[in-house]
């Protein structure tokens, strides 16, 4: 029998009109398809912004330990992992909700607040899954241009704030830029912004921050005003991979998204991981320490070959390198290295470059010289 082609269907289901919408999430092409594509054997990602000492040591440790018990479900409420968790964070685990990933946590908050007519605000450019989840309800995302150097403006933000706003979107360092909302400014928005605005303060590269007056968000949960803190073991605990983060805010917030939240949204092996993880010290001091490092790197070698940056504050640089930029991208994966296109957020001029180890960022600057 022949099989049916699309012309010989004879349904007519219709799709959500939001999916007409959607701009889906591209990520950075994984190693595995640069080598099959190119016939290259080694491969450098710089471009999804993992943690070049890999995963964390005493999780490794504490998922080989659980294997035994792959035949179980996993606890439904992450009720260990909340509890080393709220131990860390200085917050009750009732204020606190584990997901798969952060991006899990994005989806959730959308299908609990927003509907359709909605608004959320969000500087621009900025991490896609903010609009993502606000289309696929039905909302409207308002883009709020940096200021110069990529620089938070408090007052545009405020300003783009309506009747119809929910939600309002800082990601603090920021993806793709790196730059960070000082803990004031922070403050300063959060008593402006009326009480019925939730504030989703997403934290994913908190741990990598290095400015005295950085904020986590965290104080804010604490002091209960309505915001919502995103972290996520992705980054600098290496748990890419196996997809778990959090969501800390006050316990009625928490409260409502735990009723569209699945049963078993996260593994039993992320859960075990995570919980390891958040305590093991001497991996976040080393994978801070070489972030750092690496970062003083790329500094110095991008002002050695005459290039632009973004001064970050994240475990990635902003590169600035003008019109050549798809050009030298391009260049750069056919010598084996992945670094990620600005054009997904309408930096047609920039990459953007993960930070990794000693001998990675020197290959990328030693390449980058090449095809200058």
């Amino acid at each position: 029998m022949s099989p049916i082609s699309s012309s010989d269907r004879i349904f007519e289901v219709e799709t959500r009109q939001a999916l007409g919408k959607l701009k889906p999430y591209s990520p950075g092409k994984p190693i595995w398809e640069v080598q099959e594509e190119l016939g290259i054997e080694r491969v450098i990602k710089l471009a999804s912004n993992e943690n070049p000492l890999g995963a964390s040591p005493k999780a490794l440790e504490a998922v080989q330990r659980f294997l035994p018990e792959l035949h179980r479900y996993p606890d439904a409420q992450a009720v260990h992992l909340r509890k080393a968790i709220a131990e860390r964070t200085a917050l009750a685990p009732e204020q606190l909700i584990v997901t798969n990933g952060g991006d899990e946590l994005l989806t959730l908050i959308s299908e609990t607040f927003l509907e359709a007519g909605d608004e959320i605000v969000a500087p621009s450019p900025t991490f896609s899954e903010y609009e993502f989840g606000a289309t696929l309800m039905g909302a409207v995302t308002v883009p709020v241009p940096f200021a110069d150097g990529f620089r938070f403006d408090v007052d545009a933000i405020l300003s783009a704030v309506t009747e119809r706003t929910k939600l309002v979107c800082i990601c603090s360092p920021n993806n793709p830029t790196g730059v960070y909302l000082p803990q004031d400014e922070l403050r300063r928005l959060l008593d402006a912004l009326p009480k019925r605005v939730l504030v989703l303060y997403d934290a994913a590269y908190s741990h990598y921050v290095t400015a005295e007056d950085y904020s986590n968000g965290l104080e804010f949960v604490r002091k209960g005003y309505p915001v919502i803190v995103l972290q996520t073991f992705s980054k600098i605990f290496g748990l890419a991979g196996i997809r778990v983060g959090f969501g800390a805010a006050p316990e009625d917030i928490i409260r409502s998204i735990l009723q569209v939240k699945e049963p078993f949204n996260v593994n039993a092996l992320a859960q075990v991981a995570a919980a390891a993880a958040i305590a093991d010290e001497d991996h976040i001091k080393a994978s801070c320490e070489m972030n750092s490092q690496g970062r003083a790197q790329l500094y110095e070698g991008l002002r050695k070959l005459g290039y632009g940056w973004t001064e970050s504050m994240s475990n990635f640089v902003l590169v600035h390198l003008g019109p050549d930029a798809a050009r030298i991208g391009d260049g750069l994966l056919h010598r084996g290295i992945i670094v990620r296109s600005g054009a997904a957020w309408g930096l047609h001029e920039y990459v953007r470059v993960s930070i990794g180890t000693a001998e990675e960022n020197g290959l990328f600057l030693e390449a980058l010289s090449e095809l200058r």
